[in-house]
């Protein structure tokens, strides 16, 4: 039990709880610290791999994942028009039989409620802006609008791609458009019976732009996300209205499933996918950022939520080491900056390759997904889902 050692999470966003319920259960006095006056999130899905499931279950969470997620057959990845498929990779207990855990989808607020359960309520603040912090050598202090200042032994930074502490600490840095925005929205079920889907993750692959769903909440809803390549953006909001009318017309000519599901919906929602280059450094003395903080990437390998997740496993394991702060801050950067800024750069790549024009290049990426040489088949993610982030010495040993 380390009890005498304080850490200080800014951010209650799925990374930064998922390291405040690894650091309570290893026995660390940790507070998590979020700006907004309550901890919610926004209605989207989220893919939990088996990367982060390890993580989560090892938490203790196993039977909140069971209970919520869906785990999908298969990820079906299909073309646009006709719908013919390109690769059909298994999951559910293929997945189980390969890694040691399951894949599921689910309600982003769903896992962001589990995990905030899990913790004692006195250990998490809301209303606490950041607006300074200042690290003293043997101790960090930060502070906050309108309230008392926190000191604490370390201060970590898990408040997202707009993070105030990576700014603050290495200074101002512009979130980058990708030229990608996404229309999001949930459906009941029900309401999408006469289309029979399956229960599988499928991506629709089209010129410029690709369409995802899968069921959540114990497949009660349909999730869809309907990413569209766009010239500008001059917002930043995950709850900016979209037009159903504009989503359908974006997606005119696709395969009739595709158009059903965005007709059905209620109402949708618009955002804009921005990222960052990859960091050269994480942590700074006493302070360390995890998440999106640090690497912000595109959705377009599922894995945003599962790195931050794995973020804070590893983050736990490096502070349970004995070492010094700063040097168990700087064996967490050492374990985890690579492997992140490598999934970083391979989601931005799949842009490219998931909105081909149709035509030889198009023609030639089918031909390798057919092979199962992309990163969609269970085969060559393998070094992703089989990640166990909690064990820094495999890591250490580059296992």
């Amino acid at each position: 039990m380390k009890p005498d050692v304080s850490i200080a999470i800014v951010g209650a966003g799925i990374g930064g709880l998922t390291a405040a319920l690894a650091l309570h259960r290893a026995g660390f006095d940790v507070d998590v610290y979020e700006q907004a006056r309550t901890v919610s999130e926004v209605g989207a899905g989220i893919n939990v791999s088996p990367n982060a499931s390890c993580v989560l279950h090892g938490l203790g969470l196993a039977d909140d994942l069971a209970e919520l997620g869906v785990q999908s057959l298969a990820w079906h990845q299909r073309r646009w028009e006709d719908g013919r498929t390109l690769v059909r990779a298994p999951l559910a207990d293929g997945v189980v039989e390969a890694f040691g855990f399951p894949q599921y989808q689910m309600h982003r607020a769903d896992l962001l409620a589990t995990l905030l359960g899990a913790l004692p309520p006195e250990r998490v603040h809301v209303g606490h802006r950041l607006v300074g912090l200042e690290d003293f050598g043997d101790r960090v202090e930060a502070r906050f609008e309108g309230v008392d200042p926190v000191s604490a032994d370390v201060l970590v930074g898990a408040d997202g791609i707009h993070s105030t502490v990576r700014e603050l600490v290495f200074g101002p840095q512009d979130a980058n458009f990708t030229g990608c925005v996404a229309y999001r929205g949930l459906i009941p079920s029900k309401r999408l019976a006469d289309l029979e889907l399956e229960v599988t993750a499928q991506v629709w692959m089209g010129p410029g732009k690709h369409f995802v769903h899968y069921y959540v909440q114990a497949a009660r809803l349909v999730n869809f996300v309907a990413i569209v390549e766009q010239d500008s953006w001059t917002r930043e909001s995950w709850t900016d209205k979209g037009d159903v009318a504009a989503a359908l017309a974006e997606y005119e000519g696709w395969h009739p499933q595709v158009q059903t599901i965005i007709g059905s919906v209620d109402e949708t929602f618009i955002w804009a996918l921005f990222d960052r280059a990859p960091l050269e450094r994480w942590s700074v003395g006493r302070v360390t950022l995890l998440g999106d903080a640090c690497h912000p990437m595109l959705p377009f390998m599922a894995q945003g939520a599962a790195q931050a997740i794995e973020d804070g496993a590893t983050l736990a394991s490096c502070l349970q080491t004995g070492q010094d702060i700063p040097e168990a801050l700087r064996l967490y950067e050492e374990l985890r900056l690579p492997r992140a800024s490598k999934i970083q750069g391979l989601s931005a790549q799949n842009k490219i390759r998931f909105h081909l024009p149709d035509g030889p290049e198009q023609e030639e990426r089918d031909a390798m997904m057919a092979s199962g040489s992309t990163d969609w088949s269970l085969r060559a993610v393998a070094w992703i889902y089989g990640h166990d982030a909690s064990d820094i010495d495999s890591m250490r040993a580059g296992v």
